[in-house]
């Protein structure tokens, strides 16, 4: 049977991970996926670099377009990135006709929408494995594998640079910005890491999982987003002397009034297997009615983990290239007149439990004062720590930390009583406040 016919737009480091990897198992490939895949044509604006790594099994061209154009293209791989030049590219190639195979989980959470459905009007896939979580196969579990079931919750550790940064924290003590020019200098955070340290890394990923857990919309938009860049050392540390680790965690759950979309430092039980996931790899936790829970584990970035994912995809679109557009996998696991209208629900609305430390006074009253609050807004505790003023602020201080951990409440409700908190006189620095989950 004849070979099916890649072009690759971008042979960076997944792009080159890719075609190492398809070079390397060709034969096991072939065997797998029916016919065999080939890189027939290569884009990149750096053709000496596409050159070097492609040799003369790949015709190399700068403009795109030309893997567009033609004909003999069966499967459009687009490893650009971003928002711009990569969205007219991926529909230009739904347009004429081609598959497409992205790891672009920016351009998919912001524009999926619009991109899955010219790929359905026009009977071709979209394949995006490598989209969240590099190698770890949780879109094909997600969509396939746990079909049987009503997913109720996940929750992830999808930005392995954020990973990094606190199990350094952890392990050594250190404040945040010492531990990013490490990683930095490691080469786990890039040179502008925003992306990562704020969230919105992460946020992209856990909205595709989300769109295909609930079969909901794309909607980025609504997703809320907080980093790591706030934490600080002693928060981590106190988190310990109660049982707990902080991730960065990506969390989506459905409730009866909508669907939660969110990412923040979360506190997580020191015995959950999540917890214990150290240094940039990545995990991802599902609850399912039928299976309970299921946990994928894995190396979340890298040029072969990556192109392991991509050439995954390769291998189902050759599988169901040919095959009736109306068998195939829906993109976001539900069939396209079968997606929900459930909202995302705003942060206000989100059920979740709480870790709050205030710098208090040390007087006697302020603990009850505060627990006043807290009891008259229905907030109850679950823990508490007082550190001695002496260990916080050395001999002679008058000052102390309180740290509480509360049960679950909505949003809006801690909102307004750690307002009322921070009111009182004997509150002397800025309430911090890290989300809870027990993940049980």
């Amino acid at each position: 049977m004849k070979a099916i016919q890649v072009g690759l737009l971008g042979i960076g480091t997944v792009g080159s991970g890719v075609y190492n990897v398809l070079k390397r198992n060709q034969a096991e490939i072939t065997r797998r996926a029916g016919r065999a895949i080939e890189i027939s044509m290569v884009a990149d604006l750096d053709t000496a670099r596409a050159q070097a790594v492609a040799g003369s099994t790949a015709k190399v061209v700068k403009d795109a377009r030309e893997i567009i154009a033609n004909p003999d293209i069966d499967i459009v791989v687009e490893l650009i990135g971003g928002y711009g030049i990569a969205r007219q590219l991926v529909m230009e190639a739904i347009a004429a006709g081609k598959h497409v195979v992205t790891a672009n989980k920016a351009l998919l959470a912001v524009h999926g929408t619009e991109i899955f459905a010219a790929a359905h009007a026009k009977g071709v896939m979209v394949a995006f494995e490598a989209a969240v979580a590099g190698g770890i196969p949780i879109i094909k579990a997600l969509r396939e594998g746990l079909t049987a079931n009503s997913i109720e919750w996940i929750a992830g550790i999808i930005n392995g640079t954020t990973n990094f940064i606190l199990s350094e924290m952890r392990d050594k003590g250190l404040d945040f910005g010492v531990v990013l020019k490490e990683a930095q200098r490691l080469g786990y955070a890039e040179t502008d890491p925003t992306f990562d340290i704020e969230g919105v890394d992460a946020a992209h990923k856990a909205t595709i999982m989300s769109a295909i857990a609930f079969g909901v919309p794309v909607q980025f938009n609504k997703a809320y987003v907080e980093g790591i860049t706030k934490l600080e050392a002693q928060d981590i540390e106190y988190a310990e002397q109660l049982g707990y680790r902080i991730k960065l965690l990506g969390i989506t759950r459905r409730r009866p009034q909508g669907i939660e979309l969110r990412v923040h430092p979360t506190l997580v039980p020191a015995k959950r297997l999540i917890a214990n996931v150290e240094g940039a790899m990545n995990a991802v936790v599902v609850q399912g009615d039928a299976v309970g829970t299921t946990l994928y584990y894995g190396k979340g970035a890298g040029s072969e983990p990556t192109a392991s994912a991509v050439i995954a995809d390769l291998v189902d679109v050759t599988r169901l290239h040919t095959v009736d557009a109306a068998h195939r996998v829906p993109h976001l696991a539900f069939q396209p007149d079968q997606m929900s209208d459930q909202p995302i629900l705003p942060m206000e609305e989100v059920l979740t439990s709480y870790y709050l430390r205030l710098r208090v006074a040390d007087q006697a009253g302020v603990l009850a004062k505060v627990a006043s609050l807290l009891a008259n807004a229905g907030i109850s505790i679950d823990a508490m720590l007082q550190r001695a003023a002496s260990d916080v602020g050395g001999a002679g201080s008058t000052h102390t930390d309180l740290i509480l951990l509360t049960h679950e409440v909505r949003e809006g409700a801690m909102n307004a009583v750690i307002a009322q908190m921070q009111a009182l006189p004997t509150v002397l620095a800025p309430i911090t406040r890290i989300r809870k989950e027990e993940l049980a």
